[in-house]
């Protein structure tokens, strides 16, 4: 049972919402995950949706899961696009990993409101502007 597992703290890992234009010259929004430390991290998965409310009904969409392999020391991964259409609804990616045999656990939330121009920063390690959470 979930309430058995140790579950440990989540240190040197983002979430990412960027901001970038195709090659075709459109705007798109892309997910990325962000290593920050010096280890591989293993048996990545990493569960989305979306949910809130619009014209005073309740929206949820679909969940997504994506496994990965690995994610490399110090790199990002793109997870998925993400339609600005969503940002008025609470953005969560349930980011769950293993380091050894330690499992690492943490939900990322992108409230309403903060994918926005005014919190776009300079993201180093993708070389785009975007929000990101840590």
């Amino acid at each position: 049972m979930k309430k058995d597992i140790d579950f440990h703290q989540v240190e040197g890992v983002s979430v990412a919402v960027a901001h970038e234009v195709n090659e075709l010259g459109g705007e798109e929004w892309n997910v990325y995950l962000i290593n920050n430390n010096n280890f591989y991290l293993e048996n990545v998965l990493v569960a989305s949706k979306g949910y809130g409310e619009q014209d005073g009904q309740e929206v949820k969409t679909s969940v997504l899961r994506h496994m990965f392999d690995q994610v490399a020391p110090k790199s990002a991964l793109q997870i998925e696009p993400l339609d600005p259409a969503l940002f008025h609804l609470t953005n969560e990616f349930w980011v769950s990993y293993y380091i050894g045999k330690n499992i690492h656990d943490k939900r990322f939330l992108f409230v309403p409101g903060s994918i926005v121009e005014e919190n776009l920063i300079q993201i180093s390690i993708l070389e785009k502007k975007g929000v990101l959470h840590s």
